[in-house]
């Protein structure tokens, strides 16, 4: 059955999912997305919590000296063994899945699948972010190991903004018992259905395939796809990736910022550095508060709040229009010019700091806002702050085709991985 035409292909496959009766806590299994894992204390929680926690193959160790290579082969043994004792299972028949996210005031629901990666997703699927070479090649030998997609990427697509077509699906389906149920240690609750009757699978493909997404979260892992896809032969199972889609029209996401660690310059460099181009002033703690100060900066330009070990806040913003002319290039449109993340790089890591951004030793990207801040006071860096893009402007970029530089948004809620994984053995 292909219901596709010129747009959304999502097809059923058989997840893999924990045994309930192998596990302590179905909560205890779980992580966040592998680039949200804050490294190191995130990954020694999470494998501390449970022996089997899906960290142990997202993000495989193999000891300090470890390769790539040897942390992949870890991976994939652990992941056979899991199967082999089981600890894993896979279902007994090809479903889309019914993922519903509560928590902090939100809802968010969508649709688990394998999406067609057909060369003429390259215009379905938009990009708004340039990706890392490096972490593609780090993904792609994870993956092509393990034979496994472990985290879905979460694409978002605007429907009509009521319970028709797919929503429909989705909401009747949320009326009934779930196949799981579990809540996280950050306080949201996670349900997981399975959709196997074929009229309701034919009616919600028939709906997607009118529509195009956006890579809400997973740009790394989009790319890792179409890698991947390349290097074999269709038809084959690579030909799909693991997917989350949600309909923003009905359940709106969330816009956050990722912020960046600049591991080897200390915050009194980077603000000496930066103040002959930019206005540099003192603002008041705790977090929360200097948060305020920025988010009432970017109203009006540019903005970045920095802090290191002196544990201080200091507001950077009014670049210098001349500094600004010189360093963003100007073959772009205007909202990509004058976003905060292209200031970032172009400007103040280009020109003003000299650092290269393409470094791991020298700029992290972190999703947490605290984490940040306390591991640039800890090592004495520079934890830049950054203020999160409205979802309008990311959406009308990707339509341009001009992408955001990387990690320029965070959208959430993140699904939980370990609820649902694919190998492509079983699929």
């Amino acid at each position: 059955m292909n219901t596709a035409g010129d747009g959304l292909d999502l097809r059923p496959f058989r997840g893999v999912r924990y045994v309930p009766a192998r596990i302590g806590s179905l909560a205890a299994v779980t992580s966040p997305p592998y680039d949200v894992v804050v490294r190191p204390d995130g990954l020694l929680h999470l494998e501390s919590a449970d022996p089997h926690n899906i960290v142990r193959l997202i993000l495989p160790q193999a000891g300090p000296s470890g390769s790539p290579q040897a942390r992949n082969d870890q991976a994939a043994s652990t992941l056979h063994r899991w199967l082999a004792e089981g600890v894993l299972a896979p279902d007994a028949e090809p479903a889309l899945y019914v993922y519903e996210q509560r928590g902090g005031g939100l809802l968010q629901r969508g649709l688990i699948g394998a999406l067609r990666l057909s060369d003429a997703a390259q215009g379905v699927v938009l990009p708004h972010e340039d990706v890392m070479p490096h972490v593609v090649e780090d993904r792609a030998g994870l993956m092509r190991t393990t034979e496994a997609n472990f985290e879905p990427l979460l694409l978002t697509y605007r429907g009509d903004g009521d319970a028709t077509g797919a929503t429909a699906v989705i909401e009747a389906t949320a009326r009934r018992a779930p196949l799981l149920a579990t809540t996280t240690e950050d306080g949201y609750s996670h349900r997981l259905w399975a959709l196997t009757d074929p009229a309701d699978i034919q009616r919600v493909r028939a709906d997607l395939a009118r529509h195009q997404a956006l890579i809400a979260d997973g740009h790394h892992r989009w790319a890792t796809y179409l890698r991947l896809r390349a290097e074999h032969p269709s038809p084959s199972p690579w030909d799909h990736g693991l997917v989350l889609l949600v309909d923003t029209a009905r359940y709106p996401l969330r816009v956050r910022a990722i912020h960046r660690l600049l591991n080897r310059l200390p915050v009194d460099r980077a603000l000496a550095a930066a103040a002959p181009f930019f206005r540099v002033q003192e603002v008041k703690g705790p977090l929360d508060r200097a948060l305020e100060s920025l988010a009432e900066a970017a109203a009006g330009g540019n903005a970045f709040l920095l802090t290191g070990a002196d544990a201080t806040y200091h507001l950077l913003d009014r670049p210098d229009p001349a500094l600004l002319a010189r360093t963003v290039p100007a073959d772009r449109p205007e909202a990509w010019r004058t976003l905060d993340a292209t200031v970032l790089h172009s400007t103040l890591l280009g020109h003003v700091w000299g650092i290269p951004e393409d470094s791991p030793a020298d700029v992290a990207y972190i999703h947490d806002t605290e984490a940040t801040v306390e591991k640039a006071r800890r090592d004495d860096g520079t934890a830049v702050l950054m203020h999160p893009v409205r979802e309008d402007v990311v959406r009308e970029l990707a339509r341009q085709g001009v992408t955001m530089p990387r990690k320029s948004t965070s959208f959430g809620p993140k699904p939980a991985t370990g609820l649902v994984l694919r190998t492509l053995t079983d699929d």
